[in-house]
């Protein structure tokens, strides 16, 4: 079936599965299981599996809008769904065939995953990270604590980064092993329901098989793993802000005020005209790195870090626009666009600060040819 048709069909199940129940979820703090055990099941919380391992096998550009569309209706399962992808990409790009045809076809049948990188003395600056992974004859031991894990409260296997050695490695492991300890991160501000968690390891045993890539330079390891997070982050941003322009501009059709629609004062006309320009910037950057991705292009890194670092601020700002549009109804807790506000400062935090992409943008200003 052309990836086309099958996400088209996927869209229609996100908005039966969704519905007008993204507020409650967000309230809750929880997105129910069966609402993640069907899309995890057909294989669309990580659509760009290869369809040899059941995936769908679809395009960057085709899974970055079905993506926007996800995030339009609800960031926190958009969440998941990066995650999920962000644990299949680790695993086909660091894994070995055997561990690809062991973990992936999981993965594109009903599996979760969450992906731990960050700690308490290394959020940003993860060369302070001090969980380590030890090999012992067939076996490795896995230690350490893992902060603000997305996903892994409704994970079934946590793909850990960590020292092995002198360099570093990414395992695969089960969220029921002994020694795992998952525990909520209480009222996140932001994508309230897409399960944060911390993640204590105490002694954790597995076969060295569950190892990815071991012995690779830290950043290089991560550098691989964001890089999935960030381009599906940079989507979400777009449906974040498409959400926004379209609850503003429905607003400002309808609401009168001073005898004449809003969306008839030249002042509430600017914050309109900003939405729909920051939504079309994003739109263009994803666009861009998608294709980056899809043709191979050694531009990906830099195109991805620009669509994230983009769509970010531009839904930061497109949130913060609606909520001025809406004014007090954007008010409700709930509402799509008091969760747009909350959910988009998140993506500003999240796979690279706005700090972190500016330094790696930055740098790669320095070092380009003259124009």
């Amino acid at each position: 079936m052309p990836e086309t048709e099958t996400l088209t069909g996927a869209r229609e199940l996100i908005d039966d599965l969704v519905g007008d129940r993204a507020a409650e979820w967000d309230r809750a703090g929880l997105i129910p299981d069966d609402v993640l055990r069907t899309l995890a099941t057909r294989g669309l919380l990580c659509a760009g599996v290869p369809d040899t391992f059941g995936g769908l096998g679809t395009s960057s550009a085709a899974n970055g809008e079905f993506t926007a569309y996800v995030g339009s209706r609800c960031s926190s399962l958009r969440s998941v769904m990066t995650s999920q992808g962000m644990a299949a990409w680790t695993i086909q790009r660091l894994g070995s065939p055997r561990q690809h045809a062991e973990y992936l076809p999981q993965l594109a049948g009903g599996k979760l995953a969450a992906v731990a990188f960050s700690e308490a003395e290394a959020g940003s600056d993860l060369s302070a990270m001090t969980t380590t992974i030890e090999p012992d004859g067939d076996t490795v031991t896995v230690r350490g604590q893992k902060v603000w894990t997305t996903a892994a409260h409704y994970a079934d296997m946590i793909v850990v980064v960590g020292r092995y050695g002198s360099g570093a490695a990414a395992v695969v492991v089960p969220a029921s092993a002994p020694g795992v300890t998952v525990s909520r991160v209480p009222q996140p501000s932001g994508c309230r329901a897409a399960g944060h968690a911390d993640v204590r390891l105490d002694d954790v045993r597995l076969p060295a098989s569950a190892v990815l890539g071991g012995g690779q330079p830290l950043m290089l390891l991560v550098t691989t793993a964001l890089a999935y997070g960030r381009i599906s982050v940079a989507w979400g941003c777009v449906g974040i802000l498409r959400a926004c322009l379209d609850a503003a501009r429905e607003h400002a059709r309808t609401r009168k005020q001073f005898g004449k629609p809003l969306a008839g004062h030249q002042l509430v006309g600017r914050h309109l005209a900003n939405l729909l320009t920051a939504e079309q910037i994003a739109t263009r950057v994803c666009e861009h790195a998608s294709r980056c991705w899809d043709d191979g292009s050694p531009e990906m890194v830099v195109a991805t870090v620009l669509a994230k670092q983009v769509g970010a601020l531009q839904a930061a700002q497109g949130a913060a626009a609606a909520v001025q549009v809406l004014g007090s109804a954007a008010a409700h807790e709930g509402h799509v666009v008091e969760r747009a506000y909350r959910d988009a400062k998140l993506m500003e935090l999240i796979e690279g600060s706005t700090e972190i992409c500016q330094l790696i943008l930055a740098d790669h200003a320095v070092s380009m040819p003259g124009l």
